[in-house]
This record gives C-alpha cells, sequence and structure tokens, in this order.
C-alpha cells in the first residue's frame, strides 16, 4: 500500500466533512428551517426533506452512468474535482440567502448537495486500488475517522461564528478547497484508456441497459444493495433532521445544537477507528449486523426520551453507529466490485443510497406534518428502515467468510 496516497485519500475526507457536519447536519438545516422559510408545524422540515430528495434524485439517476463513464474513459479523477467545486460554488452563494427566500435556499442547496455527493462517489471508487480486500475495513475506518475529526474541526471552525453565518459558508468552502488538493495532487491519475470521455459518454448512454443488467447479475452484490438501500435511508435522514430535532423538540439552541454535534463527531470518529480492525478480522457483515441492532435500539429510544440529557446519550450512541455503519459498508462494498469497475459500482451504490434518500426525508417530513409538528413518531417510521435493511442484510455472503473457506 502507499501510505502518501491513503493519506491524501482520507484527507479528502476530513475537507469535505466540514460541508457535511456544518452544511448537511448541524448549523444550515436549523437555519434553513426556523429562520429562512419559519413559520410553524414542520413547514420547514417539509421544504428541507423536498431539497434533500430533490437533490438525492439527481445524484441517483446521474451518478451510476457518470461513474461508468469515469471507467472507461480515463476520468476519475476529473469527475471528482469538477463535483468538489460544484459544492464550492454552491456554499459560497450561501451568503446570497436572507429570511423567506426559501426557494433560493432549496436551490442551493440542492447545488451544494449533489456537489458533494457526487464527488464522494469517486472518492469511493479509489477504495479497491488504494488497498487490498484484507485492508479494506481498515483504511476505509481511516477515512471516516479522519473526516469526522474534520467534522469536529468544521463545527469548532463554526462556533464563534454562528452570528455570522456568511462567514460560516465561506469558512465551510475555504475548508473543503485547502485539504481537497493533496487527493487532487497525490491520488493516482486517471488511467488511459481507449476511449475518450466524449466517446465513453456516448457508450454509456447506449449501452446504460446492459449496465444495469450486468450488476444485476452480481447476486451477492445486489443482495447488499437491497440491504443498503433502506439502513442508508434511514442513516442519511438522521443526519439531515438531527439538528432540527435537538432545536425544536429538545430545546437546544444554536450553540447548544453544534455543541451537540462536536460531541457525536468524536463518537462517530470512536466508532469508525474502534471497529475497523474488526471489519477485517470478522468481516463487514457481522459488523453491520451489531450497528444495525444499535441503531434500532437508538431510534426506538428517542422517542421515548423527554430529558434533553439522555437526548445527548442517545446521540453518543448513535454516533458510534454512525461512523462504522458507513465505514463497514464501503468496505463490504469495495470487497464485492470486479477490477475496473470501481467508479461504476460505487455510483450504483451512491445510487441505491441517493435513491432511498428521497424515500426517507419524505417520511420523515411527512410524518412531522401529520403530526401536527411532533417529531418523536418519525424515528418509529426511521427504525422500520433500520429493520428492513437489518433482515436483508442476513442474505448477504460475508466476504470475509468466503476468503477464509477458500483459504481452508
Amino acid at each position: 500500500m502507499n501510505r502518501k496516497q491513503i493519506g491524501a485519500w482520507a484527507l479528502f475526507d476530513f475537507a469535505n466533512s466540514s460541508y457535511s457536519s456544518v452544511i448537511t447536519t448541524a448549523v444550515f438545516p436549523v437555519y434553513y428551517a426556523v429562520e429562512v422559510v419559519g413559520g410553524e408545524g414542520g413547514d420547514g422540515e417539509r421544504w428541507l426533506g423536498y431539497a434533500d430528495s430533490l437533490a438525492a434524485l439527481i445524484v441517483a439517476l446521474s451518478v451510476p452512468l457518470l461513474g461508468a463513464i469515469a471507467d472507461r474513459g480515463g476520468a476519475r479523477k476529473k469527475f471528482m474535482m469538477f463535483y468538489t467545486f460544484v459544492c464550492i460554488a454552491g456554499v459560497t452563494m450561501l451568503t446570497t440567502l436572507d429570511a423567506g427566500m426559501a426557494l433560493r435556499g432549496l436551490v442551493l442547496f440542492v447545488i451544494a448537495q449533489v456537489g458533494f455527493e457526487s464527488a464522494v462517489v469517486f472518492y469511493n471508487a479509489y477504495l479497491p486500488d488504494l488497498a487490498p480486500p484484507e485492508k479494506h475495513g481498515r483504511v476505509s475506518g481511516l477515512g471516516f475517522g479522519v473526516g469526522y475529526l474534520g467534522s469536529a474541526i468544521g463545527l469548532l471552525v463554526a462556533f464563534p461564528l454562528v452570528d455570522r453565518l456568511d462567514l460560516v459558508w465561506l469558512t465551510v468552502a475555504a475548508f473543503f478547497l485547502v485539504f481537497s488538493l493533496p487527493a487532487f495532487l497525490i491520488l493516482p491519475a486517471d488511467r488511459k484508456t481507449d476511449m475518450s470521455i466524449g466517446a465513453a459518454a456516448r457508450w454509456g448512454l447506449v449501452s446504460f441497459k446492459t449496465i444495469v443488467a450486468e450488476v444485476w447479475a452480481l447476486r451477492e452484490m445486489r443482495r447488499f444493495l437491497f440491504a443498503f438501500f433502506f439502513y442508508i435511508d434511514a442513516i442519511l435522514t438522521i443526519i439531515v433532521f438531527a439538528g432540527v430535532v435537538a432545536t425544536q423538540t429538545f430545546g437546544f439552541d444554536r450553540e447548544g445544537t453544534i455543541v451537540l454535534f462536536l460531541i457525536v463527531q468524536f463518537s462517530a470518529l470512536t466508532g469508525a477507528f474502534a471497529l475497523a480492525k474488526p471489519t477485517d478480522r470478522v468481516g463487514p457483515k457481522k459488523v453491520l449486523t451489531g450497528v444495525l441492532l444499535l441503531w434500532i435500539v437508538t431510534c426506538v429510544g428517542v422517542y421515548f426520551v423527554q430529558d434533553p440529557q439522555l437526548f445527548y446519550v442517545m446521540a453518543v450512541i448513535g454516533g458510534l453507529g454512525l461512523g462504522s455503519a458507513q465505514a463497514a459498508s464501503r468496505a463490504f462494498m469495495a470487497s464485492l466490485i470486479p477490477k475496473g469497475r470501481e467508479s461504476e459500482m460505487f455510483g450504483f451504490y451512491a445510487l441505491c443510497g441517493k435513491s432511498s434518500s428521497i424515500i426517507g426525508p419524505i417520511v420523515f417530513g411527512t410524518t412531522v406534518d401529520l403530526a401536527g409538528g411532533n417529531q418523536r413518531p418519525a424515528f418509529l417510521a426511521i427504525a422500520v428502515l433500520f429493520v428492513i435493511g437489518f433482515v436483508l442484510l442476513q442474505r448477504v455472503s460475508d466476504p470475509k467468510a468466503a476468503r477464509g473457506a477458500a483459504a481452508a
């Protein structure tokens, strides 16, 4: 393994995590729901759910094809850079947002979110190239662990600036830009292929049905992606709405919400690092099985918890499951990918993650709306998604077990 390349790869996770912690989770959702949209009865959550679902739909429909084009046209790094800059531009434009500009806020959030999520697809595709299968868990855990450290630092930087949100947005954009540069400079250059990007695009448009059929024929990947579809939907939905729940259900102010998410980032970092080696040792399926049980307990617990101090406890437990679930899922996916089709397959990984994310935010926002603004019942709806993902995961063969059987 090339340690320098792995370090640069992990640093990109560090860079983009300032966006995910500040824009996706802790600061922007509360600002958008409470100050930009305003009102009561779940209006802000509903608009935010629509924005997140629209971004997820765009990513879901585009990245499988773009991934196939990147593999055949040798353009993985080019796509990663392009979408990174799209995200940075969207965040920078948030400085033009003010109270009452709900539509503008929706559009800018969608632009930034599409850029962020699409860049991550091509970033993830480097994992099989950087590490052998028996090290996927450790390297994936390193990326998420360093990423959650970046999330914590992003929140620490944002904390003293919460009364000047324009500076918060600019700080996030600058953080993402500066710390992504090593990845663009050090990660392996795009491989030359016998297709230009234009030819690869034409091939992809004509052959996309065949590409889908080839993915469908990979039985274990198909089974894993179905399970991933449901449980990642639940996780991403909680990430989007956690800040709003902390503020409106448990009475946290903006500063208190940032402190809460700082604690969650460090618990997620702990989870990602602590379960990285076990993912390689016992296999990602066993790790994910335990983590999904932890998430189900957390969601049910939030429904019953009334004390804000107990909500801190539930948030820490959820954070432990957050980092480990994401790292183990990425390692699981990497172990199932045929050589030379990394961007394409991680495009379908994103397809499942983002198309499922169309469902979760709508379910959450609609449940809150039907409950007259009460956010607690929405967590029971999310728990159902975790249960479905848990059941489907049990049908997937563990790649660790299969390697062990072959070696014996």
